[in-house]
């Protein structure tokens, strides 16, 4: 009888050993998934973090290249030829730096990606890039009519309203559910 008693308690503080085991590994598990999930998480954090910004900065760009050209209506404004060229010629010289910021902007959005939101951003660029020889061309120009730089920031404003859109939806928290 004693001997059956010693299998009984062999037995139970085996079963006790086994149970614990595998409550431990299937607590270890968990763990192990909550803290994938939780890395996770936090990288993606992380990266909308960084597009945000990275988007915020080309739509400063953006935003400081239209406000020199929206100057077109002081000039537009000017009553004789040379207080017109002298405003061009200022629109001109700002638009050179605004340009090289979106320029760089642009960049910075190819790094962060996706790969949509980098097209629509190098679309902006390009469409603001047209601009400024166009905005040349009025310097001295008798009848500037029709104006050709007004079409082309009508693009470039169109190129950019793509841009936030595309932004916007990269920046979107998807339901995985």
């Amino acid at each position: 009888m004693a001997n059956s008693g010693l299998w009984v308690g062999v037995l139970t503080a085996l079963t006790a050993l086994g149970a614990s085991y595998i409550t431990a590994r299937a607590t270890s598990r968990a763990a192990l998934a909550q803290a994938r999930t939780t890395t996770m998480a936090e990288a993606l954090r992380e990266q909308r973090d960084r597009r945000r910004s990275t988007y915020r900065e080309m739509m400063r760009c953006a935003h400081a290249f239209s406000e020199v050209t929206w100057q077109i209506d002081d000039v537009d404004a000017a009553r004789d030829r040379g207080s017109k060229d002298r405003l061009l010629t200022e629109m001109y010289e700002r638009i050179g730096p605004a340009i090289g910021n979106m320029n760089k902007a642009t960049h910075e959005v190819r790094l962060d990606g996706p790969a949509e939101v980098s097209a629509a951003a190098e679309q902006v660029r390009q469409r603001a890039r047209r601009v400024q020889p166009l905005l040349k061309a009025l310097i001295g120009a008798e009848n500037p009519e029709p104006r050709n730089a007004d079409a082309a920031y009508v693009e470039f404003r169109d190129a950019y309203v793509a841009f936030i859109g595309q932004a916007r939806q990269a920046l979107e928290v998807k339901d995985e559910g």
